[in-house]
């Protein structure tokens, strides 16, 4: 005797639904990873604070002002006029490199317009200021 179960005449499914939301997590997972590896070249200062701060996490050049002003290029200790070769080695190996600039809240004000002042002279456009964010 056989026992019918009311499936025969029915087709096989796949339930889309639990596919798309493990697509989705697994989407999640590698934008969270990718934006949380960025590589931060410089060195530990305390940064002033901003409201309206942007993170940009493309490659660049990290020239670091210490509270003792003194300036590091990559966490490489440099003299303002060694700064000038060091940018120029840079610029030879990339076309339109990007500069961030780190500086103690404590460090001196001028020491910052001098390395601002360097980079804008070698043609530098886009230069930027790091800074912590207020509003965390």
């Amino acid at each position: 005797m056989q026992l019918s179960s009311g499936y025969e005449h029915r087709k096989a499914r796949i339930e889309m639904i639990p596919l798309i939301d493990i697509a989705f997590l697994l989407l999640v997972f590698f934008i969270y990873a990718m934006l949380s590896m960025t590589i931060h070249k410089g060195l530990k200062v305390e940064l002033p604070e901003a409201v309206s701060t942007q993170v940009d996490k493309k490659e660049y050049v990290s020239i670091t002002i210490t509270k003792d002003n003194e300036i590091y290029l990559d966490k490489e200790q440099v003299t303002l006029n060694s700064l000038l070769d060091g940018i120029s080695e840079c610029m030879g190996r990339k076309d339109d490199i990007q500069v961030a600039i780190s500086g103690d809240i404590h460090a001196d004000l001028g020491v910052a317009i001098s390395v601002l002042d360097l980079l804008r002279r070698l043609g530098i456009k886009d230069i930027s200021f790091e800074c912590r964010d207020a509003t965390k």
